[in-house]
């Protein structure tokens, strides 16, 4: 019974020694694990909230105190939403990748995992990676760059080099474009080298008047402003026109009529409606002035000699019908 006891208590000895040596592993590093994963968590959801809230500040910051877009500035409420949104996609993501990758090495470090060839090895791929997806790399950053300088939104209408079209998409890789014929470009963001924005700033609407080349040019000119004047004060199109038109100067001379060149500063993207209500107005201008768009052509009729047509000689007349030969006379019986 005394080596049963002997044997008993260096049995215990030796367990609680195990746990001793290993105590540590099993417990404490555990809940050090733990901790770091719910440290980790709590600060990846603080920072996407965070992201979010500045996202949705961005994006308010294009509408007025009842909500609605304030219209006729650069950038309208929904164009800044969406920009708003593709940077925010782009933030919480990198976010997300940078605070799990750091509770990533922690935990292995707890687990006394050797960092340091692991970290060689991934920078060894990191730059392999790099070199073989360069284009990817220059596309990324690139389309990072294209949405932070609001280069361009969708609803754009824009020259982009490769294509030119309305924009109907903007990542971060690609972007979508559609032609007049309705073909959708797909065009990288590293090879669009320069880009022609034609829906930022303002537009200018170009119509060719013309009027008779008898007409009073100032006269004209009156009438032109006068109607540029009206449309720019018509409540349909006062966000559109956003100035009185300016007659240039004359395009063309001719016989027949002359030429007057108009601008009228638009808003951007609106030049072809505004030209054609200009066009439908200064139609009926001229019509209650009477002013003529050409001038009549009057084919000029050489006048006939009367002494010529009298000494012209008389048509000979018609020969007579020949006689009949006469008949022949009967036989004698």
């Amino acid at each position: 019974m005394l080596l049963a006891a002997a044997d008993d208590e260096q049995q215990d000895g030796k367990v609680s020694s195990w746990f001793d040596r290993h105590g540590e592993t099993l417990v404490v590093t555990p809940i050090r694990i733990l901790v770091i994963i719910i440290v980790a968590l709590i600060v990846r959801a603080i920072t996407r909230k965070m992201i979010t809230q500045l996202i949705a500040r961005m994006a308010n910051d294009g509408a007025n105190g009842s909500g609605r877009p304030v219209t006729g500035f650069l950038l309208n409420a929904e164009r800044r939403r969406q920009r708003a949104e593709t940077v925010g996609s782009v933030m919480r993501s990198m976010a997300s990748f940078v605070i799990l990758g750091i509770a990533t090495l922690l935990v292995l470090s707890e687990l006394n995992v050797n960092l340091a060839p692991l970290l060689a090895s991934a920078g060894i791929a990191g730059v392999a990676i790099g070199f073989g997806a360069r284009n990817l790399v220059t596309d990324f950053l690139s389309g990072m760059f294209m949405i932070l300088e609001d280069q361009y939104g969708v609803g754009d209408l824009v020259d982009a080099g490769p294509a030119s079209g309305t924009v109907i998409e903007v990542g971060l890789r690609i972007t979508k474009l559609r032609d007049v014929d309705g073909t959708v470009w797909y065009v990288r963001n590293g090879e669009i080298k320069r880009v022609g924005n034609h829906s930022q700033g303002w537009g200018t609407a170009k119509i060719d008047v013309q009027v008779g080349y008898r007409e009073d040019v100032d006269k004209v000119r009156d009438l032109i402003v006068t109607a540029t004047e009206q449309l720019a004060d018509d409540e349909t199109w006062s966000e559109t026109v956003w100035g009185p038109g300016e007659v240039i100067g004359m395009e063309s001379v001719t016989p027949e009529s002359v030429v007057l060149q108009v601008q009228v500063k638009t808003m951007p993207g609106q030049e072809l409606p505004v030209a054609r209500e200009l066009r439908a107005r200064l139609k009926r201008a001229f019509d209650e002035a009477g002013v003529r768009l050409s001038e009549p052509v009057v084919t000029a009729i050489p006048p006939v000699d009367a002494t010529a047509a009298a000494a012209a000689p008389a048509a000979e007349p018609a020969a007579p019908p020949a006689a009949a030969p006469p008949a022949a006379p009967p036989p004698t019986p």
